[in-house]
């Protein structure tokens, strides 16, 4: 069983999607996401399995919720450099965790 400790070492921040590129060379259909966290943490790289639930002018500008301490993740070609959290749908389709206003970038879960 995880631990309180064992969460707060995770650094989960808001970020805005600012762009969405195809991947076609992934295994399993998915775009390239760079997602900017604000100034403390910059502008990061993401591939997420999101193209089922959107198309990519859907996500951009977009705040999603993202783990930015993880190592990171060789995805084919890619480098993933910040893992975009996200649930499954009723028909198991990934769907990114989202704030419902807006909230700074860079903020942090508590």
């Amino acid at each position: 069983m995880a631990t309180a400790e064992d969460f707060h070492r995770l650094d989960a921040r808001i970020g805005k999607i600012c762009e969405v590129l195809d991947f076609p060379e992934a295994k399993k259909p998915s775009y390239k996401l760079k997602i900017d966290f604000g100034p403390e943490i910059g502008i990061k790289k993401s591939c997420a399995q999101l193209t089922k639930t959107y198309k990519k002018e859907e996500l951009e500008g977009k705040l999603v919720l993202c783990v930015v301490n993880l190592t990171p993740k060789t995805i084919g070609p890619e480098v993933s450099e910040v893992l975009t959290l996200g649930v499954p749908d009723k028909n198991g389709n990934c769907v990114p965790v989202r704030p419902d206003s807006e909230i700074p970038l860079g903020s942090k879960l508590y």
